[in-house]
């Protein structure tokens, strides 16, 4: 359950976005509940701008009304948002609980919480991590890994970093790791990685150095436009061309991997690689492949 502290951070925040300036009286009458200490309402101004980088800040003339100096950050900073997002949609959910037979999730496994909780321990302090990793196609292996970044892909964590037996940057689900051990060897953040950077011309996870983003042109049937106008593939998407009620063309600059061709296999007849010329034969192929077995 989300603590009650979390919940006002939340509120306080969201309330003076929409408001824009409130004095402390306001917010005390505003927030509806048992009269809220003033000692309080700064040990949360602190809490906020830990927790979420939010600079509450007060006018210096009267009537003294408190402000967001930076909400900017929000726009800014994904992380700082998403987390916010994601209280503020757990407070709602607390609110509604009476109708918890009526709300469906998918769980995360156990594992990937814990697994979650121990590589963010690691990555504040920069120390290397020694696991075992059970792939869906290999036997076990163990890598010894720096930590750089983690992600979240289709609902599943993933870790990415340094892996001393690749000696390269590699990525790994959460869940399928096992045997986890936090070690004291530090290790330096390479000044040139950048999370954004590294993922920024993939759909998914799949990384290699040695892929370059090509220009990618997909032709979407009229029924999967709107979708794809309200939910892009990749952020790098612009419509280029539109015949009403046909078709819409959406181009994109991407690296071909494993994860872009699955996504594009997904739409079936909705869409049409037009370009580069590798990847439509490659589609081709395999959905020439999968009617084989229909045969």
């Amino acid at each position: 359950m989300i603590s009650k502290t979390i919940l006002r951070y939340v509120w306080l925040i969201n309330t003076l976005l929409e408001e824009k300036s409130l004095t402390f009286e306001e917010i005390d009458l505003w927030q509806g509940r048992d009269p809220y200490p003033l000692r309080s309402f700064h040990e949360h101004r602190k809490g906020i701008k830990e927790l979420f980088g939010i600079d509450i800040k007060c006018t210096t003339k009267k009537p003294y009304r408190y402000y967001i100096a930076n909400p900017e950050a929000l726009n800014t900073d994904k992380t700082r948002k998403w987390l916010l997002e994601s209280f503020a949609m757990m407070g709602r959910l607390e609110e509604g609980y009476a109708l918890k037979d009526r709300i469906v999730f998918e769980d995360y496994a156990k594992k990937t919480l814990d697994n979650l909780e121990l590589f963010i321990k690691a990555m504040k302090r920069n120390y290397e991590v020694v696991f075992d990793y059970y792939p869906f196609d290999k036997s076990v292996e163990t890598f010894h890994l720096h930590p750089y970044a983690m992600k979240v892909y289709n609902k599943r964590w993933y870790v990415a970093g340094y892996v001393k037996e690749k000696d390269a940057i590699r990525c790994f689900a959460l869940d399928r790791i096992g045997d986890i051990n936090i070690t004291k060897n530090t290790f330096e953040m390479p000044d040139d990685f950048s999370a954004h950077k590294y993922f920024a011309n993939t759909i998914g996870i799949f990384t290699n150095e040695q892929l370059q983003p090509k220009k990618v042109r997909l032709r979407v049937g009229a029924k999967a436009v709107e979708y794809f106008r309200s939910s892009p593939l990749h952020k790098s998407q612009e419509e280029v061309a539109t015949k009403y009620n046909e078709y819409s063309d959406f181009q994109y600059r991407l690296c071909l991997t494993p994860e872009l061709k699955t996504a594009i296999l997904s739409y079936a007849d909705l869409v049409e690689v037009i370009e580069p010329q590798e990847l439509r034969d490659e589609i081709k192929e395999r959905l020439e492949k999968c009617l084989t077995k229909y045969k």
